[in-house]
């Protein structure tokens, strides 16, 4: 869903359990690609599924962070990657604008689907 200056409402982050965890401790998330890139990866919601089994494949223990895209203000942009627009964050992300966290398993083959509590959010 997007709001209407065509931003969506939402982004989603894929990441480890325990990285998350870490950010409770300070109140922010910062993915190390943050430091390593100058930016934390995100997807828009029809974008989840081909981000995670590109990059996340088979691998266990991951969350998927929602993340309140008004919250990211100016900080989030929409760049060019693989032919389409992925929002980006340039700054941590705090903890409060997070408004879900959901465990995203892979299936028997090591693939994902978008979880259900997705379709949930508004």
């Amino acid at each position: 869903m997007s709001n209407e200056g065509g931003k969506p409402e939402f982004v989603f982050h894929i990441t480890e359990r325990s990285t998350f965890n870490a950010a409770l401790e300070t109140g922010v998330y910062e993915a190390p690609s943050l430091k390593a890139e100058g930016f934390i990866h995100c997807s828009k919601r029809e974008q989840i599924e081909r981000t995670a089994s590109r990059f996340f494949r088979g691998k266990s223990g991951l969350v998927l962070l929602c993340i309140d895209a008004e919250k990211l203000g100016a900080a989030l942009r929409f760049e060019p990657a693989d032919g389409e627009l992925f929002p980006h964050c340039y700054v941590g992300i705090a903890v409060e604008g997070i408004v879900a966290v959901i465990e995203f398993p892979c299936d028997g083959n090591g693939e994902f689907g978008v979880p259900e509590e997705v379709a949930l959010l508004r």
